[in-house]
């Protein structure tokens, strides 16, 4: 695949659905191999298609660059990772909603089906972002915490509500941004200089969506990145009051695939997201 042999593999940390190894060559390259037994037909493909959306965006966030794939493993650059300081973390702002600017040309991926950790991702594509939200990205999910016993009734009956109203709740109308689409603090590798992105879940989508993410999970000097991020690409007021509303896929996912307390954080969110609109 990469046209040389590998010399030595060494497992490194991060992965929940996949197992990652750093891997020596014998051209001397050092490069990061993923793979995932039972992998399903175009999960590699599709996060190496993610990875091109995502590095076509001019000045936006960078990402290492694919070098292989296959239906077996993802072959990418090795990144050298650094300590997240102020500088670095006012970088990743900008250079993050410069990733958003460059857009997208549907609501949802026109690349085909995608995945979020182990889960199916519907991909649309729809005509406006609440479609998406509501159907491509709550609903389903919600149906799949539901069968799993991860929620309650009232969880499931205020998470409906916000499907219902989400038109109400979605704030201002914009154009697709490209967005990552699983922004947690894991998929953020801070260097020396900034930051890169990897693992995405890329379509065209809410930009609140991936600062929702962050804020979700926290990312160390969130505030800094906050603030650049609105310097370089202004938010739509009322964006805080709407963050409830974006963590509600993410945390239902989480109901999906571990349960615990995250279904009744998904009603508390849904609730929040009512009271807020």
């Amino acid at each position: 695949m990469l046209g040389t042999a590998v010399e030595s593999l060494t497992p490194v940390g991060g992965g929940s659905i996949c197992e990652a190894r750093r891997a020596r060559l014998g051209d001397g390259r050092t490069v990061f191999v993923k793979t995932r037994a039972g992998a399903p037909d175009g999960f590699f493909r599709a996060e190496a298609t993610g990875l091109g959306r995502l590095a076509a965006a001019r000045d936006g966030v960078p990402v290492p660059q694919v070098l292989a794939h296959d239906d077996r493993c993802l072959v990418l650059e090795w990144v050298t990772t650094g300590v997240p300081s102020p500088a670095a973390a006012e970088r990743f702002g900008r250079a993050l909603a410069a990733t958003h600017r460059h857009g997208a040309d549907v609501f949802g991926s026109a690349d085909g089906p995608g995945w979020i950790g182990s889960l199916d991702l519907p991909p649309g594509p729809w005509e406006h972002w609440p479609e998406l939200w509501a159907y491509g990205r709550i609903e389903p999910y919600l149906r799949a915490a539901r069968k799993a016993g991860a929620v309650d009734k009232r969880t499931v009956a205020d998470v409906e509500k916000v499907i219902a109203e989400l038109p109400r709740l979605a704030g201002p109308p914009e154009p697709p941004a490209l967005i990552h689409g699983d922004l947690w603090a894991g998929n953020v590798l801070w260097t020396e200089t900034g930051a890169y992105l990897v693992d995405p879940a890329a379509h065209g989508g809410h930009r609140e969506t991936d600062l929702a993410m962050l804020t979700l999970f926290g990312l160390p000097h969130l505030d800094r990145v906050l603030a650049a991020y609105d310097e370089a690409w202004p938010l739509a007021p009322g964006w805080r009051e709407r963050l409830p509303l974006h963590q509600l896929h993410p945390v239902l996912v989480h109901a999906v695939l571990f349960g615990g307390s995250y279904g009744a954080q998904a009603g508390q969110l849904a609730r929040q997201a009512l009271r807020a609109a």
